[in-house]
């Protein structure tokens, strides 16, 4: 797909490190529109610039998540002050629920936020994710839940925010969408991979009508040991070579 917003390269404008976290959160849009998560241009995905300026990136606001680039991405910092005043402008909602989380969980170097449809539909059943599949164990091990408050606009919501995700990784905003944290961009992503693919086996074996069998609650509390043992120790960097590799093979405009 050619770029036709013809964005100038930021590469050499940047640290290595910057330059290579920019590609991969450029993967990471990509991949989000590749599978059919995205929502035209209003969900985000943020990842901490490592450094004492407490920076991070995050998705300009207006581009569909197919066209986002390494160069395209806008550095802000922790009160949402774009630091180049030529980029894009960020969604005014990214930025109170991204800076809400990066500012208490400092191992949270990715935030990934989807409003996806399965996503939202569990999000608006009671009892929220259900222990239905063994993609569903891994996300439950690590979950939690924020109540709707409206579009996510409002500073006073960023404390109730924090306070409900607290140190989980997984979580499921009502009747809202989907969030999940990792100490890299691989991490968030497997991560959303896992509690997205929970939310359509949810919805697909409770529309098959059928009594259900939920996996005991015991089983639940071994899966954060065997996550380690199923990723090799690795996480999200297990995966994440092959579907850099698979970007590359489809369209690798999100290197530039």
């Amino acid at each position: 797909m050619p770029n036709l917003l013809s964005i100038p390269s930021k590469k050499d404008e940047v640290s290595e490190q910057e330059w290579q976290l920019r590609v991969d959160l450029a993967a990471a849009y990509r991949l989000v529109a590749l599978y059919g998560w995205d929502d035209l241009v209003f969900t985000h995905i943020s990842a901490r610039i490592p450094g004492d300026e407490h920076h991070f990136l995050i998705n300009p606001y207006g581009m569909m998540f197919e066209e986002i680039t390494a160069s395209s991405l806008v550095r802000i910092d922790q009160e949402g002050h774009k630091i180049n005043p030529d980029d894009f402008d960020v969604n005014p909602a990214g930025f109170t629920i991204h800076s809400a989380i990066h500012a208490v969980r400092e191992d949270a170097a990715c935030v990934m936020h989807l409003h996806t449809m399965d996503g939202i539909a569990v999000s608006a059943q009671q009892e929220g994710l259900l222990p239905l599949s063994q993609q569903s164990l891994f996300a439950l091990a690590s979950m939690s839940y924020h109540d709707y408050e409206g579009v996510a606009l409002r500073e006073d919501e960023k404390a109730r925010l924090q306070k409900d995700l607290g140190n989980a990784n997984f979580m499921i905003l009502r009747n809202h969408g989907l969030l999940t944290t990792g100490g890299s961009i691989a991490d968030a992503f497997l991560s959303m991979f896992i509690l997205q693919r929970s939310c359509e086996i949810q919805v697909r074996a409770l529309a098959g009508n059928r009594p259900l069998t939920q996996v005991p609650q015991t089983i639940v509390d071994t899966m954060k040991q065997q996550a380690e043992q199923v990723t090799k120790g690795l996480g999200g960097n297990l995966a994440w070579p092959g579907l850099l590799r698979k970007l590359d093979r489809i369209d690798n405009s999100f290197r530039d």
